[in-house]
């Protein structure tokens, strides 16, 4: 075995690539699923630990991930594990947590999954002590899967500034009549690069969304005792809902969606006697877990990074919308929380009635939704992709994060809708918040919901 630590320290050391920084990853749960060694090193250290140039195991643990979200260790130990989004995996289990990217390869835009190998990874116990590093290295070897980030015509492109094509507009509203196109000018100033950040980043896209689980009959009992409408911002007369912040041309809405959904639990938990507004900045400059200004997931920094290293309030460290280093005041105090999942329990588990079912009783939930050309032009109504595309204007299908904070039917058409929170500021959309349509999984809005609970 120890020959097969030599092999992965020595592909480690080939890749002259700093994780952390780039998540350009692909694998699918078929990939993840199956079984794994975890070549763990020493225990004791501290959340400070740095386990980018681990290449010291003393211990291993050998661990099965199976159908739909159970493990099994060598001993006989039950947990539970969940894929994260396309980009690595988080396991549980005889109380312990480990956590680790999968493995890839850049050279230029050439990317190489590998996704039967983790980068280096850590490990604590279920109360954030003894923290030590891990190797993640699947049994069976599997083929590397290769992919193009971005052809270079296309990067020559995206680096022009953004025009809207009226036509295109024309087109939204003579198609359908849900919901309302118009012209925003404060997108003219931006470069296409920039709108594509402000949409989640290239480095947010998930190649392969789940559908929504199936909705057992519990649940949709559960689910049918429920308000028709229902809105976090008007809960008998009070808002629970944080002011709507915006974003700029950084990549960080999973930031603002994050702290947007932490912000509104604290309240909730609290009858508004607490009303945090926490740093994005904080995140986008000093977590581990997400890419900066090019994107990241609400499960890794709204749960895990708000479990694992808490959360600071907006003045210990303004948002500046730009990458940097970890600039975070160190009196400050972090908030922390726990209970961090997807909805349904692991990734690919939710559906709309258990998104409904958890809005109402904890609070609003975070969540990713595929952004298409039209959807930067809402101004209002019920957004339903309309399958058109503006041809002046190359944007990929990118992955939003936003907080839904509420639902309802419309009462002329009986058309449902969820309500959900931006990060555009208020000038878009319905003051900042937009309504899109519900129980249809609208641009796979309903397939990878976030919740979290704040240790008060």
């Amino acid at each position: 075995m120890a020959m097969n630590w030599l092999k992965i320290v020595a592909l480690l050391a080939s890749l002259a690539i700093h994780v952390y920084a780039d998540t350009p990853a692909n694998c699918t749960y078929e990939d993840v699923r199956g079984k794994w060694v975890f070549m763990i090193g020493s225990k004791g250290h501290d959340r400070t630990l740095d386990c980018s140039a681990f290449d010291s195991p003393i211990m291993e643990l050998q661990i099965t991930l199976d159908f739909p979200n159970l493990a099994i260790d060598q001993f006989g130990n039950t947990g539970f594990w969940t894929l994260i989004y396309n980009q690595g995996f988080e396991v549980v289990i005889n109380g312990e947590k480990y956590f680790a990217f999968s493995l890839y390869k850049k050279d230029g835009n050439n990317v190489t999954s590998i996704c039967d190998q983790t980068f280096p990874g850590w490990s604590h116990d279920i109360f954030d002590r003894n923290w030590a590093c891990f190797i993640g290295r699947k049994a069976e070897e599997q083929r590397p899967k290769q992919t193009v980030l971005l052809h270079e015509e296309l990067r020559v492109e995206s680096e022009r500034f953004y025009r809207h094509n009226l036509e295109f507009i024309h087109q939204i509203n003579q198609q359908q009549k849900s919901w309302q196109a118009t012209r925003y000018l404060q997108f003219e100033k931006m470069r296409i690069e920039d709108m594509i950040k402000m949409k989640g980043g290239r480095k947010s896209t998930i190649a392969s969304i789940p559908k929504p689980a199936p909705v057992t009959p519990e649940v949709s009992r559960m689910a049918d005792t429920l308000p028709d409408n229902f809105d976090w911002r008007n809960y008998y007369g009070i808002n629970y809902v944080s002011p709507i912040r915006n974003q700029g041309n950084c990549g960080s809405c999973y930031a603002f969606g994050s702290m947007a959904m932490n912000e509104a639990r604290i309240r909730v938990r609290t009858n508004n006697t607490q009303t945090p507004i926490f740093s994005t900045q904080d995140i986008v400059e000093c977590s581990e877990y997400s890419q900066g200004c090019d994107g990241g997931f609400p499960y890794l920094i709204g749960g895990k990074y708000a479990e694992d290293f808490g959360v600071v309030e907006e003045e210990c460290n303004p948002y500046k919308g730009v990458d940097g280093k970890c600039s975070t005041k160190p009196s400050c105090e972090r908030q922390y929380f726990t209970n961090y999942e997807y909805i349904g329990g692991f990734y690919g588990a939710c559906n709309e009635e258990l998104m409904r079912i958890n809005l109402v009783k904890n609070g609003p939930i975070a969540v990713s939704f595929e952004v298409y050309d039209d959807f930067v032009h809402y101004k209002g109504g019920i957004y339903i992709h309309t399958g058109l595309r503006d041809k002046f204007n190359p944007f990929e299908i990118t992955n939003h994060v936003v907080l839904v904070v509420g639902y309802g039917v419309e009462p002329v058409t009986g058309q449902k809708y969820w309500v959900v929170k931006n990060s555009w500021g208020e000038a878009w959309g319905e003051m900042g918040f937009f309504r899109i349509r519900r129980s249809t999984d609208e641009c796979s809005i309903e397939s990878i919901a976030v919740q979290v609970d704040p240790i008060l």
